[in-house]
């Protein structure tokens, strides 16, 4: 089998395409293509397939768990299909866990995807780590989102481990976990720990909770754009006045793989 290594934001995948939704790749499989030492090395795995005619993008985390989407894998993907020939070039959906996403897909250039709702759950939540507790916004963006803001981003030490969220049963199924720091000239800067995964370049998912969770920290009004930069590289994130996010930024494929020693 043959996958196609890529990233967004250094944010990596390993993406798989199967239209005619005919492969099972067990979780065992899927942690062993991401493994960063014995395998490919990747964040997650993006088996594109199709679903009552629509694109499908079904997702896992590197553990092999399943995930609701990615805003940087749903980028690649869309690269993907663009780039090799399955879909026009321009405006086209595809649909997720989470819902059916539009993508504005240029044969090159930055892409962007309407992210749909992203809200606030009230109740407050508390992060800790590397020894700070900070308390934070708890986000949905069709997958949970817990936001801090800190002093520093290196505040939160080296994340190998997941940070510590309470109410522990306001997450059921694992969190992802933002930390942001506010930057002098208005941009934010991020780290995050994908529930699954562990720290990662970049999340999609994760600077559209960042924009709204920074623009109830400034005590802005909606609609709001923002500039947000996780380690991997530099997206931008605007929310309308009903709570739509649309998420801009790159997407780059880089290398096919061979699989079948993975599973």
């Amino acid at each position: 089998m043959i996958g196609t290594y890529g990233h967004g934001t250094h944010n990596d995948f390993v993406l798989i395409y199967d239209p005619a939704d005919e492969l099972t790749i067990a979780p065992e499989s899927v942690a062993k293509i991401c493994d960063r030492s014995s395998g490919v090395g990747a964040d997650g795995i993006i088996r594109i397939t199709k679903k009552n005619d629509k694109w499908f993008m079904d997702y896992r985390n590197a553990d092999g768990s399943i995930a609701e989407m990615c805003g940087n894998g749903i980028r690649v993907m869309a690269r993907y299909l663009v780039e090799r020939g399955h879909q026009p070039e321009g405006i086209f959906p595809i649909n997720t866990r989470a819902g059916m996403k539009y993508l504005a897909v240029p044969m090159v250039d930055d892409i962007a995807v309407n992210m749909g709702q992203v809200q606030e759950l009230y109740g407050e939540i508390t992060v800790a780590a590397n020894g700070h507790t900070w308390v934070g916004y708890n986000i949905n963006v069709g997958n949970p989102h817990a936001v801090v803001f800190v002093d520093d981003v290196a505040d939160a030490g080296d994340l190998k481990v997941a940070p510590e969220v309470n109410p522990e049963d306001e997450y059921p199924d694992g969190v992802n976990v933002e930390f942001v720091q506010v930057l002098d000239n208005g941009e934010l800067k991020m780290r995050v720990h994908e529930r699954g995964v562990g720290e990662t370049q970049s999340c999609g998912t994760g600077t559209v909770a960042v924009a709204l969770a920074a623009t109830l920290h400034q005590k802005k009004r909606l609609p709001s754009s923002w500039i947000i930069n996780p380690p991997g590289g530099r997206l931008k994130v605007d929310i309308d006045g009903h709570n739509n996010a649309t998420l801009t930024g790159p997407a780059v494929l880089i290398k096919d793989v061979e699989l079948d020693a993975y599973l």
